[in-house]
């Protein structure tokens, strides 16, 4: 497997405080293990968000009336391409502070380990990963483990 893709650009926003939560660089670091041998381009956005913000879009897309960790909004390439023309548009990462915050701290995880999953798993949902189902849940927490391990990083779904 490769280090990561060959060319990418992730736009990390912070729309909160800075403190505490990972340098722009980490969040890059992260991406890149998860798509590792995946994909050769990619662009994406991470906004980190406070729970306000967070319980907005998840009412708005997800017709939840709560803030969740984290949320992937994959790309929608624009219509009317020439034929051969790709973009590297892989999608947006929405990620609430407050939420993984009190996650990381009710599981007794490193503040930071917790960043790196769910930006992980974020970033699987993008190339089109789920756990709708137990075997499809199954196949992406194997995943997720495997990279993390790549990154040094434990078992993120090991209780505490």
């Amino acid at each position: 497997m490769t280090k990561g893709p060959v060319r990418l650009d992730v736009a990390v926003g912070y729309a909160v405080p800075r403190a505490g939560i990972p340098a722009a660089v980490s969040f890059r670091k992260w991406v890149a293990a998860a798509l590792a041998g995946r994909i050769r381009e990619a662009d994406l956005a991470i906004r980190v968000v406070d729970e306000k913000e967070g319980r907005a879009f998840n009412h708005h897309y997800r017709g939840k009336d709560y803030a969740t960790n984290v949320l992937s909004f994959p790309a929608e390439l624009p219509e009317g391409l020439p034929e051969g023309v790709r973009l590297p548009l892989l999608g947006d990462l929405v990620l609430c502070a407050p939420v993984i915050a009190k996650e990381a701290a009710a599981q007794g995880k490193p503040l930071a380990a917790h960043y790196a999953h769910l930006t992980v798993h974020g970033t699987l949902h993008l190339l089109g990963w789920d756990h709708e189902d137990p075997r499809e849940a199954e196949c992406m927490e194997q995943l997720e483990r495997g990279i993390l391990a790549g990154l040094g990083l434990p078992d993120p779904y090991i209780e505490r």
